[in-house]
This record gives structure tokens, C-alpha cells and sequence, in this order.
């Protein structure tokens, strides 16, 4: 009865079970209000704050940061245009649309969203690529130096414009599939060593502003050399007052940067260096008419209000996508490393996926209303957190001071000379040259990452930063590679009366076990390294498996021919006599008539009692040909192994395993496990190897053989 209870109780249990998957299939694919809410609130991040905003709590601070923020956004979205190869006002509109769009979609609570120097850099080279100034020559030919400015900038401005849309698809698409863990492969020397190369191509291509020279724009390889070329060339006819409100301007907004610094805790809010610089400078210019007494270049024409919407040029997708690519992969990467930054600082989490899809629909959104691709600003996110700033209020506050701007007083930037602007661009640029004290952390630190620096920065400064940053990364992934070909090898010795394993050579109370070597690799093991992993574990262990598999075939053999031999001189004489094993010098004597029983059979590690000579006359005779009777291999560094490293592994014999689970799981997939490698010859911990080998291993080394 009890029998029939248990097996009845059985069936009823898997009964429930299989209802109850069946209701999990079902629930996974049902759409609910809850599911639904869910997605809604995923998409839209600010329906999971702004209903609880704490007013008197977090207003004043973001009021006091979205100011400080967007007196800070003007200068900088009327600098960075230039760096984009478009009019000034084009900055503007870029520093409003996206930043707008990213209170409603994005997750983090500190960066502030809008134009780049580095993304900026890299849209003005494919902006002047795709419409040089010899497309527009009035006469058509390249020895006549008169441009048809307007129409050149109207073409820069579709092409940025479709750059721009086809940058917002591919991240919004990219976020879609849920590539926020892209950033990764973008390693922190690569990126602060791309962004030092970027400070480099910025600060040359200002260099012409500052000075009052006019020189052509160079795109990809070698640019910064012809550029500065260029400007050498022609520093004779440099203007003195372009040269001195440009240095006036440098020096005191280096001053006002570190006033800042020195007194940030003192300070209520950074004093605006460069809102007062472009004031001043604006209403001097204008009163001293020095555009025209002077011949200072100025910002010029800056229409208000805003333009009206209007469809990309697709035409020019396939020449943009590479460019595309790399920006948006760029600008993701700055973006989600410094809303990681702010959100470690204060305690809350930042989606990276949502953050692809907030900059997707931030670029691809409003380059339809004529803006350029954007990210996250480092001086301005800076600004935004240190003035008080709590949630996206900040930032959006930032937008409409912007648009203010430009729907009601942008006509009054237009006498502002350009020098101030590249002043603005080559002082903000200075947290990024700090970047050049990695290199002596670095060298003390890790090597490999100082290489992946130093790559990352010189190729992107010689070849370009499209270029150089595929050069980088191609590099950062060899040095992956290089990792897994020079792992560190270790023999493990045991440390005594503990279960505990260390490297023999670094640790002096490490003591190796009598007969076991333990080989350790910290390294996976897959085709490229495989071979590599078995000379290594020979070096190490003194021990070629392979060839001691052969001599024990060999001695075998012979073992079956004294055998033979024996079993022939007992039957014709009953007197003692010594077999001589010529090949191996070992002498054994054979005792007549008395049947030599052994206790026990050792075979694969596994200990079985034996009483019939039948069973056991080869292995009886089959001596070791090494005092070394197991060799140990630790897989627990190892995290995922191919079917060409299995098979290399699985030729090496005599072997004990310690692995994890998860790699036991991948060894059967592989169908690892089958003779001579069983499964019994898996352990947990490399401590339950060695004692299994202890205790199953028992038979004496022949001592003649070493």
C-alpha cells in the first residue's frame, strides 16, 4: 500500500508540474496591464520620476543648474558648429532639440546632452569631405580662391543633417537589439587616448581662428600635419587684433576655469566665464566695428526663430554609414561612461540600452528640425551636477534658455568674432590634455593598457579619428588575444595540513604532492591556444604524456613476452630463475610454481580487488616509467573551452580535472567525456583530486626508470 501511495503521489506531482509550465508558456506570451505599464515606463523614464518630484526639495537646485547649465550651452553651441563645418546657429538649434528630448527618454540625472567637441570634430570632417570648397569655386577651377559660401554651407548643412538621422537610427536600432553593452569594447585607455587625439585635431583646426589666417580644411590622414603646414605657410598675414582678443580671452578664461576649481565648495554657482567673454566681446566688436575698420571675422548672420522641419537627403546614406557608425558608437561610449560616473556618485542605476534609444531618438528626431549629432557634454555634465542639479528639470530648463536665445535675441551674437569662439573650444579642451597623466599611471599599472593608450592616441591623431579609432580598436582586441597566447603558468603546490593550493614559485610554504603535478593556466583554451596550453603544461611538468603513453605501450610489450617467456620456464624447470628485461634494465625474479596473487588493480584511477593472475598478469608487470603517477589540471580560471581544445587537451593522458560547472556542461556538449577521459576523473575542488590520486595510486615506481 505504501508502494502505491508513493507512486500515485508521484504521478500527481508531475501532473501539477506540467500544468504549471504550461500556465508559464502561456503567461510569457500574455499581454497584461502590468507588462504593459511596464514597457510604457521603460520607454519613457520620466513617468517613473516626475509624478513624485519633491517641489521644495530639488526646484531650486535644478532651476540653479538648467541656468548655469544654459548660459554655459550658448557660447559652446555657437563654438562647436564651427568644429562641425556649419553656421553658428545650427549649434543652437542642437542644443535644444536633443537636450528636450532627452528629459522624456533618458536615464540619467546629470549629464547634460548637446553638442561635443569630439563628435563635433568627427561630423565636420565628413561634412567637408563630402562638399570641399572646390565643389563650390565660381569659376570652376581649383586656382581661383572665390567660394560660393552660401551654397557650400547649404550643402555641408544636408549632409551633416543626414549624417545626423542615419547616427539616430543606428543607435535607436542598436538600443532595439539590446547592444548596451557595446561600450565595452570601447576600453577606458582607448577612449581617453582617442579623446587626447581628438583634443589634438581640435586645437590645430582652431589654431587658423585664433591667429586671423585663412587656410583650407584637412580631412583624414596626416590632417594635422597639412593643417599646421598650412597655418606656418601663412602666418605671415596673421591679424594682430583677431591674434590679441583671441589671447585675452584664452588667459582669462583660464583664469575664471580655475578660480572655479580652486573654489568650487566656496561658490554658489561656477562664475560664467564664457557667457561674460561672449558678451563683452560681442558688444566691443560691435562698437569698434571691427569687423570692417579691422577685418575681424565675425559670427554673422544669425536668422531668429527657427526653421521649419524638413526630410534628410537620403541619397547620401551610403557614403555616410562608416561615418555614422563610428560616431554613434563614439558618442553612445562618452555618453553611458559618464552617466555611470553620476549614477555610481548618487546612488541610482542607468540603463544602457534605454540610454542607446534616448540618443537614437534625440539625433534621429531632430535632425529633421536642422541639428547635428549630439552626446553628453563632460564640462557641462560637471556644471549641471556641481550648481545643485537633482533630475532631467535641469536640462530642460538648460533647452529653453536656449531657445530664448534663438527665437528672441540671437541677432545679437553676430558681431562676436570668431576667435573668442575658438578661445571658448582650446580652454575647454584642457580637461582632455589632463588626460596625458594616464601615461605614467599607466606604465606603473599595466603595460598592455598604456599600449592600447599610446595606439589609440597616435593613430588617431596621424590617420584620422575614423581611422584611428578602428586602428584602436582593432589593437585593443589583439591585446585580448595576446593574453590568452602569454598566459601565466604555474605549477600548485599544497600548503601543509590545508586544503589550499598556491603557485610553488611565489609561495615558499607551497609544497608539491609526491607523484601529482598540479597545472594551472589562467587562460581559456580554444584553437588559437591550445598547442600553446599543452607545451606549456610539458615545460612546466617536466612530463611529455604523449611520449610516456608510447614507452607504456612499449614496455607492454615486453611485459607480454616475459610473460611468455615465464609461463614456458615454468612448465620445464621448477628451478628459480631471473628474467632480464634487456630494454628497460630491470630485473625480475619469477618464483616457480607459486601462483603471485596482488591485492589490488589499479585501473583509470579507479581501485578493484583482483585474485585471478588471468586478469591482472600485464598490469602486474606494466611499471611506471616516472615517479610522476597523476598529472592535475585546475580548469577553474578557464571559462569556456572549443571542440580544437578539447581534442588537444583529451590527446594528453593520466590525467586528474578540477573544472566548474559550467564548463562540465560545455565538456559533454563537446562529447569530451569517453575513453581514456571519463567522467570519475572530474573533481569539484583541486583538493578532492589529490586525494583521490593519494589514495587510488598506490603502486611503487620502478626505480631504475626515471
Amino acid at each position: 500500500k505504501t508502494k502505491e501511495r508513493q507512486t500515485k503521489y508521484i504521478l500527481t506531482f508531475v501532473f501539477i508540474s506540467d500544468n504549471e509550465k504550461l500556465y508559464l508558456k502561456k503567461s510569457k506570451y500574455k499581454c497584461s496591464s502590468e507588462k504593459a505599464k511596464s514597457v510604457v515606463f521603460g520607454f519613457l523614464p520620466i513617468l517613473t520620476w516626475l509624478p513624485s518630484y519633491p517641489l521644495k526639495q530639488y526646484l531650486f537646485g535644478d532651476i540653479v543648474s538648467g541656468i548655469s547649465t544654459g548660459v554655459m550651452q550658448l557660447p559652446q553651441g555657437l563654438a562647436y558648429a564651427m568644429l562641425a563645418a556649419v553656421p553658428p546657429v545650427f549649434g543652437l538649434y542642437s542644443s535644444f532639440y536633443p537636450v528636450l528630448l532627452y528629459t522624456f527618454f533618458g536615464t540619467s540625472k546629470h549629464i547634460s546632452i548637446g553638442t561635443f567637441a569630439v563628435i563635433s570634430l568627427m561630423i565636420g570632417g565628413v561634412a567637408v569631405r563630402e562638399a570641399p570648397d572646390s565643389m563650390f569655386a565660381v569659376n570652376g577651377t581649383n586656382a581661383s580662391q572665390v567660394v560660393d559660401f552660401e551654397a557650400r554651407d547649404a550643402r555641408r548643412v544636408e549632409v551633416v543633417v543626414a549624417l545626423t538621422t542615419l547616427v539616430g537610427i543606428i543607435q535607436f536600432v542598436l538600443g532595439l537589439l539590446r547592444f548596451g553593452f557595446l561600450a565595452i569594447y570601447l576600453t577606458e585607455p582607448l577612449v581617453r587616448g582617442f579623446t587626447t587625439a581628438a583634443a589634438v585635431h581640435v586645437s590645430v583646426s582652431q589654431i587658423k581662428y585664433l591667429l586671423g589666417v585663412h587656410t583650407a580644411r584637412f580631412n583624414g590622414p596626416l590632417s594635422v600635419v597639412y593643417s599646421l603646414d598650412a597655418v606656418f605657410r601663412n602666418i605671415a598675414s596673421t591679424n594682430v587684433v583677431t591674434l590679441i582678443i583671441g589671447l585675452v580671452c584664452t588667459v582669462f578664461l583660464y583664469f575664471i576655469k580655475d578660480l572655479n576649481e580652486r573654489f568650487k565648495k566656496k561658490l554658489p554657482i561656477p562664475i560664467p566665464g564664457e557667457i561674460i567673454v561672449v558678451i563683452v566681446s560681442t558688444g566691443i566688436s560691435y562698437g569698434m566695428v571691427m569687423s570692417e575698420n579691422y577685418g575681424v571675422e565675425v559670427v554673422g548672420n544669425i536668422p531668429t526663430g527657427l526653421l521649419p522641419p524638413k526630410i534628410p537627403d537620403f541619397s547620401v546614406f551610403p557614403n555616410l554609414f562608416p561615418d555614422a557608425f563610428a560616431i554613434a558608437v563614439v558618442g553612445f561610449s562618452i555618453a553611458i561612461s559618464l552617466a555611470k560616473t553620476f549614477a555610481l556618485k548618487h546612488g541610482y542605476s542607468v540603463d544602457g540600452n534605454q540610454e542607446l534609444i534616448a540618443l537614437g531618438l534625440c539625433n534621429f528626431v531632430s535632425s529633421f528640425f536642422h541639428t547635428f549629432a549630439v552626446t553628453a557634454s563632460m564640462s557641462r555634465s560637471l556644471v549641471q551636477e556641481s550648481t545643485g542639479g537633482h533630475t532631467e528639470i535641469a536640462g530642460l530648463l538648460a533647452s529653453l534658455l536656449v531657445l530664448l536665445v534663438v527665437v528672441a535675441i540671437g541677432f545679437v551674437f553676430q558681431p562676436l568674432p570668431t576667435t573668442v569662439l575658438a578661445a571658448i573650444i582650446m580652454v575647454n579642451l584642457l580637461g582632455m590634455f589632463r588626460q596625458m597623466k594616464d601615461i605614467p599611471a599607466l606604465w606603473r599599472t599595466s603595460k598592455i593598457e598604456l599600449a592600447i593608450w599610446l595606439v589609440s592616441f597616435f593613430a588617431s591623431v596621424l590617420l584620422g579619428l575614423d581611422y584611428g579609432l578602428v586602428v584602436a580598436m582593432g589593437f585593443a582586441i589583439l591585446t585580448v588575444i595576446y593574453r590568452t597566447q602569454c598566459p601565466k603558468n604555474a605549477l600548485l603546490g599544497q600548503i601543509p595540513d590545508t586544503g589550499l593550493y598556491f603557485d610553488v614559485d611565489e609561495y615558499e610554504e607551497a609544497e608539491e604532492c609526491s607523484g601529482i603535478k598540479i597545472f594551472q593556466s589562467n587562460t581559456s583554451i580554444y584553437f588559437a591556444n591550445s598547442d600553446l596550453y599543452v607545451s606549456a603544461l610539458k615545460a612546466k611538468t617536466g612530463i611529455d604524456p604523449a611520449q610516456l603513453l608510447v614507452a607504456r605501450k612499449s614496455q607492454l610489450k615486453y611485459a607480454k613476452r616475459d610473460n611468455g617467456e615465464r609461463k614456458a620456464v615454468n612448465h620445464c624447470s621448477p628451478v628459480k630463475k631471473n628474467a632480464v628485461d634487456v630494454e628497460l634494465g630491470v630485473t625480475r625474479e619469477v618464483v616457480p610454481g607459486v601462483k603471485k596473487q596482488k591485492d589490488h588493480v589499479y585501473t583509470n584511477g579507479q581501485m578493484t580487488e583482483n585474485h585471478a593472475e588471468s586478469e591482472s598478469e600485464d598490469d602486474f608487470f606494466l611499471q611506471r616509467l616516472t615517479p610522476i603517477h597523476t598529472i592535475v589540471l585546475d580548469f577553474t580560471p578557464v571559462n569556456f573551452i572549443d571542440s580544437v581544445g578539447a581534442k588537444t587537451i583529451k590527446s594528453v593522458n593520466i590525467l586528474c580535472w578540477c573544472c566548474a560547472g559550467t564548463l562540465l556542461s560545455d565538456l559533454r556538449t563537446l562529447k569530451f567525456f569517453c575513453e581514456p577521459v571519463t567522467p570519475d576523473l572530474i573533481f569539484p575542488t583541486i583538493h578532492d583530486a589529490v586525494l583521490h590520486c593519494k589514495h587510488s595510486r598506490d603502486v611503487p615506481v620502478c626505480p631504475d626508470v626515471q
